[in-house]
């Protein structure tokens, strides 16, 4: 399990924001929808994939409240999970050998849904594959998730996986397209590790 302090805002940050304001409009979204896209936007510097994220308040509302009372953050690859601050988060894949099929990243989340059925949020950044597991396990009812960010990248996969996710009941954020990577999704997941540490007062 890694865990990562959040920093105080840097000067460099601040300025970074400010320029975002001037190229990329989010003042029709609400709240916590703006601070995830514009932290995606921020990390990535990729306009094209904040404007395709797809994000749902009420989602977001509730994986503010779950990490504010210490919800289980499960990363699909140990990328994501060293991209996450502030909060404790788990990577099953070390645990998977060779050989697992289709492939570890899904073999490994199964794991995770075995771990945390029920309460947890998961994120999703670089294997299509896990999150196609993730959702055949919703659908299944084998887990239960506060939340799924689902922003794998690739040619092969990654849109399709997405496409699903937002098939599902699940509550999720996610973009369109074959863009994502483990940066965007580690950036989702910071911008409501800030909101939810603010609200306790541990900004």
């Amino acid at each position: 399990m890694t865990v990562h302090p959040v920093d105080e805002v840097h000067p460099i940050e601040q300025e970074s924001y400010r320029i975002l304001e001037g190229m990329l409009d989010l003042s029709a979204l609400p709240p916590l929808s703006r601070a995830v896209v514009a932290r995606v936007a921020h990390a990535t510097a990729d306009l094209d994939l904040a404007r395709s994220m797809v994000v749902e308040e009420p989602s977001l509302e509730a994986a503010v409240e779950a990490l504010a009372h210490h919800a289980p953050v499960v990363a699909d690859v140990e990328m994501v999970a060293a991209g996450i601050s502030g909060v404790e988060v788990s990577c099953f894949l070390p645990r998977v050998g060779r050989g697992e099929r289709p492939t570890r990243s899904a073999a490994a989340m199964r794991l995770a849904a075995e771990a945390h059925p029920d309460g947890a949020i998961f994120v999703v950044g670089c294997a299509p594959t896990a999150l196609a597991a993730l959702v055949e396990l919703g659908r299944a009812g084998a887990v239960d998730p506060v939340l799924v960010v689902g922003m794998p990248v690739g040619f092969v996969g990654a849109a399709e996986a997405k496409a699903a996710l937002r098939e599902t009941t699940l509550p999720a954020v996610s973009n369109v397209g074959d863009k994502g990577g483990s940066a965007a999704a580690a950036a989702v997941l910071n911008a409501l590790v800030r909101v939810a540490r603010q609200g306790s007062g541990r900004a």
